[in-house]
């Protein structure tokens, strides 16, 4: 008999969370502290989305995708989590950049950067402070007319290279391109020009742990491989959630499942308005990506000033729509040492990370969508061969994933790492009013994405839904 992994499972919650990403988790977490009852749903057998982990024969533990954060992390996860899991963010700071325009390495904050922009960029240092204390000053609510590419034409026209040192990371990190508004590049920028890029130490099976560890010393009731179908609606309102064939009955729903998964496959558009309906489907999933996972051989080491970060590329320009091409010219390492994710052994983890196309690698065969991989692996080995000589003879073990790996695992449609582009955001804010208690936290719109993005976005939505309980609450008072 298959095993019930609904088991003792409440018939009533006052709060149903939909899928165990940093946003899922955060909402959760911070709901319990407020003593709601919650109920958190995970379809995998893991919980953390994107940001969780696998084990390989021979010890090695692989994060899934690319961890950098600004400086903010830190008071989040002190603020919504525990000190201990504060207490493990540490800073990153050799970030190596090596392309044909030029190659340096910098801490990536606003300092350094305006030492390397007033130096060897040989700009007038008044004028960098000047972008830096825009970019600052960007906020939500601010015009969206300009895009990105506009923002560098204003303060650095006809500066490619600088356009490059400044944009390259960010597309990276969340997929933003400069046909976006300028506020989705200028927030995100101006958080990790703080005090730089940070990661977790331990990595995010650490990570993680720790994060369930406290959602359950809060009263959560952690449930994985548990599908959500279907979100149950009555008189606008929502009745339930259908789960592995069982309803149960909820006040409230936050999904932090993609956008369109929530509107279109677990609401339907029935329940949904025609205006809100036709601005959901103008709603632009973000790119997905790639990765190549490589261990090194106990014993085999890697020179730290090899870098913590490497924006590598061939291109002789940067253009986004090069960075999604499966003909890879451009990619980031990341090189996890010893130090910052300890496995025991004195191992040496890298992995490879290029945005990527969906429609590249869907509707292949089976025999050609392996060949795509091995060629993947085969050429990522070639450019890492720069940076750690004689790196096959030194590996023991790689691997590749593709955007049709991420939507297996994660249900994300078209694989996106990233959710939704930034018009997301609005749409996302506007659910409640379609569906009195439903709620969505997640990676919408450039400015919630990332990490730290997700995990206050989480936080955001959180607030939302205790405000609507105690609302909810009060109501028959108030009437009698």
């Amino acid at each position: 008999m298959p095993k019930d992994f609904l088991k003792g499972v409440a018939e009533e919650y006052d709060v149903v969370v939909i899928g165990s990403g940093l946003g899922g988790l955060t909402a959760a977490n911070v709901l319990a502290r407020e003593g709601r009852s919650v109920l958190l749903l995970e379809q995998h057998y893991k919980l953390g989305g994107l940001a969780t982990w696998f084990k390989r024969p021979g010890g090695h533990i692989f994060d899934i995708s690319l961890h950098g954060f600004p400086h903010g992390m830190l008071k989040s996860c002190r603020r919504y989590w525990t000190q201990e899991i504060a207490d493990s963010i540490v800073q990153l700071k050799h970030v190596r950049f090596d392309n044909p325009m030029f190659s340096l390495t910098t801490t990536f904050d606003r300092k350094d950067f305006t030492r390397l922009l007033s130096t060897d960029f040989g700009l007038e240092e008044s004028r960098v402070q000047e972008f830096f204390d825009t970019a600052r000053s960007m906020n939500f609510y601010d015009d969206q007319a300009m895009t990105t590419g506009q923002l560098f034409d204003k303060f650095f026209p006809g500066r490619e290279d600088v356009v490059r040192l400044l944009m390259e990371p960010i597309t990276y990190a969340n997929g933003s391109t400069l046909e976006d508004p300028a506020i989705t590049y200028g927030i995100v920028f101006s958080n990790f020009m703080s005090k730089g890029v940070f990661t977790f130490q331990g990595g995010t099976d650490h990570l993680v742990k720790s994060m369930e560890r406290e959602m359950i010393r809060n009263g959560v009731d952690i449930r994985i491989r548990s599908n959500a179908e279907k979100i149950n609606i009555e008189n606008g309102a929502i009745k339930s959630i259908q789960v592995n064939g069982r309803e149960i009955r909820t006040k409230t729903i936050v999904s932090n499942a993609n956008l369109r998964s929530t509107l279109f496959d677990l609401v339907g558009e029935d329940y949904l308005d025609g205006k809100f309906v036709e601005e959901a489907r103008e709603v632009r999933l973000n790119n997905s990506s790639t990765q190549v996972y490589m261990a090194l051989k106990e014993g085999e080491t890697v020179d730290r000033d090899t870098g913590d970060l490497l924006f590598c590329s061939t291109a002789e320009l940067f253009r986004t729509n090069l960075l999604l091409s499966k003909d890879v010219s451009s990619r980031t390492f990341s090189f996890y040492y010893p130090d910052i994710r300890p496995q025991g052994k004195n191992r040496y983890l890298i992995v490879s990370s290029t945005n990527a196309n969906y429609e590249d690698w869907a509707g292949v065969d089976k025999e050609q969508y392996e060949a795509d991989k091995q060629h993947l692996i085969e050429d990522t080995l070639n450019s890492l061969e720069k940076y750690v000589p004689n790196c096959r003879e030194k590996i023991d073990h790689v691997e590749a994933a593709t955007p049709i790996t991420f939507e297996h695992y994660t249900k994300h449609k078209l694989g996106s790492s990233f959710g939704t582009k930034f018009e997301g955001l609005g749409v996302s804010r506007a659910l409640p009013d379609q569906v009195k208690g439903l709620y969505h936290a997640g990676s919408v719109g450039i400015i919630m994405s990332g990490w730290l993005g997700t995990i206050n976005y989480g936080v955001i939505v959180a607030n939302d839904v205790d405000s609507y309980l105690m609302k909810s609450e009060s109501t028959p008072l108030a009437s009698s």
